[in-house]
């Protein structure tokens, strides 16, 4: 057995090793084809081709792995303090338990250390997003995994190597049909707006700041978002940066509608854009409050207003993920949530 360079002509036996895995329930990937490699992965603007291995035993091709290594960064990011990227890694069933998975692993962290990457990490800032489908629905999906699936061969084989837990997620599922509204909304709507904090659509042309709640919070991807989506606003156009449309959305007409709380000419809450899959799905990107404004009940307001966009633009189905020890699944539990797959961050020094 050695590791080599994937070759175009591993392509075939990388689809059987992916899609054998998935008919037998190892893990929860779409089934994987020509067209979706070369779109996830060759396409993909940060894509370089030697990250991507395969292991070759008798002529054969018996494992696949493929990372990768950011080349467009958010603020404050750069190649030295960002990871390499384990994306995804698949053994043939028949193969296993005879050190490929770790040749394979132990090939591409090399690679990563002598580019100048210190730590590996699987984890949701991938920029490679591989769907998967929500287990017991109707086909329905998240576009994204966000880091190691727990229920997958996978997790432990990453503990055994050597990678460490750094957090938890959770993955969140709701049919539209069962979303519980908030009787109290509207009466907590007029009591926020008696304290100067109005909660709903937002008008762009306002140019209301939003850098200091971005500051914050310390998250630089939701002021992208936010930046993105108000000069598409500004300029009457839609948002086509594939950088922050997610994956199978549809490209809207024009600008997408932003829900925000604001106050004093501040963004102090957000959550949104609203947009819709492909798919059904509602896309949710988060949701975060300024601290300052926290225990006053914005976050709740704002993610019933989404739903209801949601369902108002002909959503099916919303899912999200969320920390496991983050209260704010208390508010998407009361919406008609429910947990339905666990997963975890998780990284290693080189």
């Amino acid at each position: 057995m050695y590791v080599r360079l994937f070759q175009p002509s591993d392509l075939s036996a990388v689809i059987g090793l992916w899609n054998a895995s998935v008919q037998e329930g190892e893990v929860v990937y779409y089934d994987l084809s020509e067209p979706y490699f070369h779109t996830k992965f060759e396409q993909d603007p940060n894509y370089d081709p030697r990250y991507t291995l395969v292991a070759e035993e008798n002529g054969e091709v018996v494992g696949f792995i493929s990372g990768i290594a950011k080349k467009i960064f958010l603020d404050k990011e750069t190649h030295e303090n960002t990871p390499g990227f384990i994306t995804c890694f698949f053994v043939r069933r028949d193969c296993r338990g005879h050190g490929i998975g770790r040749a394979l692993v132990e090939a591409l962290c090399s690679r990563f250390k002598a580019d100048g990457k210190h730590f590996v990490a699987i984890s949701n800032d991938n920029p490679v997003n591989l769907d998967w489908r929500i287990p017991g629905t109707p086909g329905h999906d998240h576009n994204n995994t966000p880091g190691m699936d727990m229920d997958s061969p996978g997790y432990g084989f990453a503990l055994r190597l050597g990678f460490q837990e750094t957090v938890r997620e959770i993955a969140m599922y709701l049919n539209l049909k069962d979303y519980i509204p908030w009787d109290g909304m509207k009466a907590k709507q007029e009591q926020l707006l008696a304290q100067g904090i109005y909660t709903g659509q937002y008008d762009a042309a306002l140019n209301y700041d939003y850098d200091r709640i971005c500051d914050r919070v310390g998250n630089e991807y939701w002021r992208e978002v936010i930046r993105s989506e108000t000069r598409c606003w500004k300029e009457n156009r839609p948002n086509t940066d594939v950088r922050f449309i997610p994956n199978g959305t549809k490209i809207p007409s024009g600008p997408r509608p932003m829900i925000v709380a604001t106050h004093d000419r501040h963004i102090i809450g957000f959550t949104g854009p609203v947009d819709l899959q492909e798919s059904g799905r509602g896309w949710f990107c988060g949701i975060f409050t300024d601290p300052e404004f926290e225990h006053r009940g914005i976050a709740p307001v704002l993610f019933h207003l989404l739903m209801q966009a949601f369902i108002a633009e002909g959503a099916a189905f919303s899912t999200l993920f969320t920390g496991e020890e983050n209260r704010a699944q208390n508010i998407y539990l009361r919406t008609g949530f429910r947990i339905a797959r666990r997963f975890t961050l998780m990284r290693k020094e080189i």
